[in-house]
């Protein structure tokens, strides 16, 4: 089975993008959000923020196990 990236409905701060990339790859999410608040900085915070708020719209939420 093919796994798919869903935002993290359980480990969010404010989106569950990167809580759902930390569970897509198997990594600590808070090592990939300390990664991203640098990668933001640095590269003049616009083009982390528009990628950042593409990716709430095009990755779904994951489904609840009812």
């Amino acid at each position: 089975m093919m796994k798919k990236l869903y935002r993290s409905r359980e480990n969010k701060v404010f989106a569950g993008i990167l809580g759902g990339l930390g569970e897509y790859f198997d990594v600590d999410p808070v090592l990939l959000r300390i990664g991203y608040i640098f990668l933001v900085a640095f590269t003049a915070f616009i083009p982390g923020l528009i990628a950042y708020i593409i990716a709430i719209f095009v990755v779904p939420e994951k489904p609840s196990i009812q």
